[in-house]
């Protein structure tokens, strides 16, 4: 699900918003900036991928895996999160 406006979607209705997220058991947010207004849509046990401080310069090539925000990594925090 792509969310580029949380205020819009924050406006639907709470049906429209229940059937899009949906009811997993983890919620996954991948954001290439920071967490931010994410919580409220994954939840207390959701995953976030995602910058956790002040961003730097270079290629999205060499910032990605530097900040974590790769397939893998997400795979490997929804696995730690449902099998600990």
């Amino acid at each position: 699900v792509s969310v580029p406006c949380f205020e819009l979607f924050d406006q639907q209705s709470d049906d429209y918003r229940k059937k899009t997220i949906g009811n997993a058991k983890v919620k996954v947010a991948i954001e290439a900036g920071i967490r931010q207004g994410w919580d409220h849509l994954i939840g207390t046990d959701g995953v976030f991928i995602g910058m956790h401080g002040f961003g730097a310069s270079g290629s999205i090539e060499q910032l990605y895996p530097h900040f974590g925000i790769t397939a893998e990594a997400a795979a490997k925090a929804v696995e730690t999160r449902l099998h600990g």
